[in-house]
């Protein structure tokens, strides 16, 4: 069994028994909440994380309870995509890792943020 090894946000990761080779990691979260900080409505999505592992890869129930954090927060859409994606790089260091963000319909509108981070090769 791969050790896990433990951040200060509490993502878990493990080792990746396959870092020479790219492959894609898919995860979705379609139960995601967080709460508008302008009406403090609830606010409904759908996350989506693509990855492609280096060393490490996340752990799932680390990464669902991590994401259940946000539930109470009082967060734009495009600040909380974007610190998740921050959050999940620190821990992994991947190759390349995206965020994608759903939102289900406000007032008519409905909202996806997307954001991207790829490592610099040496």
């Amino acid at each position: 069994m791969a050790k896990k090894k433990e951040n200060k946000i509490g993502l878990e990761t493990f080792l990746n028994r396959y870092p020479k080779r790219d492959y894609i990691v898919t995860i979705t979260c379609p139960e995601f909440t967080s709460v508008c900080p302008k009406t403090g409505l609830p606010d409904f999505g759908t996350i989506i994380i693509e990855y492609i592992p280096d060393k490490l890869c996340v752990e799932l129930k680390s990464l669902k309870y991590y994401l259940l954090n946000y539930r109470n927060q009082g967060i734009f859409y495009e600040y909380v995509i974007n610190k998740i994606l921050d959050d999940l790089n620190n821990a992994l260091n991947a190759k390349e890792i995206s965020v994608t963000g759903n939102f289900t319909a406000r007032g008519g509108i409905t909202t996806t943020v997307s954001a991207k981070h790829t490592k610099k090769k040496k």
